[in-house]
C-alpha cells in the first residue's frame, strides 16, 4: 500500500486580511486552504492579515484539511518576518511565491531548521514564470522539506503572452513540464486556478484536463468551485472497483504460482498493481478526511 498520500483534489485560497473567510474555511469541504499573505492583501494590510492568520491557525477548527500559508517573498519588506511567523503557527505547509530555482527553497528551509519549526513544516512553491518552469527540475530536487509545486498559471500566461483558450494549449508545455519534474523527484503539483467563476463549463473542463494530465488538484478561488474540482480528482467508484479486482486477481495468480494474470480482457502487470494500489490509498485517504 502506498504511504503518505494526501488528497490535495482542492486548494482554495482564501485571503489573509480578512477575518470572515478565515472563519468561513472552518466549513468547507476543500483539501486545503491557502491563507494568503500575498496578492490578495495590500501592502498596508500585510502586517496586520500575517497577524490574523496566525491567529486563526493557532485556534484550530480546521479539522483535518491541510493549512497552507502563502507568504511574501523575502526580497519584501514582508517575506522574513511571514516565514518565522509561520513557522511557529501550527500551519502544515508554507507556499513561496514566484519561485525561479532552488535557491530560495534552501534558504527558507535553513531559516526553518534555524528557528525550530516543525520537522513536518512543508514548503511549497508557485511556478509562475518563464524562468520557473525552466527550472522545474531544480526546483523539485529543492530538498527535504519540498512538499509540492503549485502552478501560477495567470502570471504565467501574461509573461508568455499566451491567450487564455478553452483547450489550454498555451499551457500544455509549460504545465507538462512541471508536471515531469514534480513526479521525477516525487513531490505534489496542483494546478493553476480558473479565474471565471460564471464559465463553469469551462472550469469543469479544465479539472477534467489536469486530471488527465495527471495534477493531484486545482488551486481554487472561490468556494463553488470546491465540489466540482473533488469529483474530477478523485477515483470514481467504478475505478476502485476496477483497482480492487486488479489486486485481487494478481494476489490470486501470485498464490497459484502464475505470472501472467488477465483482468477484464487486459493483460495486468506490476506496474498495473502498483498503480490500483494507489487508487484505493488515494480513494480511503479522501473518505477518511471527510470522516
Amino acid at each position: 500500500m502506498p504511504r503518505n498520500i494526501r488528497p490535495r483534489r482542492s486548494m482554495l485560497y482564501m485571503p489573509g486580511s480578512n477575518a470572515r473567510a478565515l472563519e468561513k474555511a472552518r466549513d468547507l469541504p476543500a483539501d486545503a486552504v491557502i491563507f494568503d499573505l500575498e496578492d490578495a492583501v495590500a501592502p498596508e494590510a500585510k502586517r496586520d492579515a500575517r497577524k490574523l492568520v496566525v491567529e486563526a491557525i493557532r485556534q484550530g477548527g480546521y479539522g483535518r484539511r491541510e493549512i497552507i500559508v502563502r507568504v511574501n517573498p523575502l526580497s519584501s519588506p514582508w517575506g522574513f518576518q511571514d516565514v518565522l511567523a509561520v513557522s511557529g503557527s501550527g500551519a502544515q505547509g508554507m507556499l513561496l511565491p514566484k519561485v525561479e530555482g532552488p535557491g530560495v527553497v534552501r534558504q527558507v528551509s535553513s531559516m526553518l531548521d534555524v528557528h525550530d519549526a516543525p520537522a513536518d513544516l512543508s514548503i511549497w512553491c508557485m511556478v509562475e514564470t518563464p524562468l520557473g518552469v525552466l527550472h522545474a527540475e531544480r526546483i523539485a530536487s529543492g530538498g527535504p522539506r519540498l512538499a509540492g509545486m503549485v502552478m501560477g498559471t495567470s502570471d504565467l500566461s501574461k509573461d508568455l503572452h499566451a491567450s487564455h483558450t478553452l483547450d489550454r494549449v498555451p499551457m500544455l508545455t509549460s504545465l507538462s513540464i512541471c508536471l515531469l519534474a514534480a513526479r521525477a523527484f516525487g513531490v505534489a503539483i496542483v494546478d493553476g486556478v480558473h479565474l471565471d467563476l460564471k464559465d463553469t463549463g469551462g472550469f469543469a473542463r479544465a479539472c477534467r484536463q489536469g486530471a488527465e494530465l495527471g495534477f493531484d488538484g486545482k488551486t481554487l478561488i472561490h468556494p463553488s468551485q470546491i465540489e466540482p474540482a473533488n469529483a474530477a480528482f478523485a477515483p470514481s467508484g467504478h475505478a476502485v472497483e476496477a483497482a480492487r479486482r486488479v489486486i485481487d486477481a494478481h494476489n490470486a495468480a501470485c498464490a497459484a504460482g502464475q505470472g501472467v494474470v488477465v483482468v477484464d480482457g487486459r493483460l495486468v502487470e506490476n506496474l498495473h498493481v502498483e498503480q490500483a494500489r494507489r487508487t484505493i490509498a488515494l480513494a480511503e485517504a479522501i473518505e477518511a478526511l471527510g470522516a
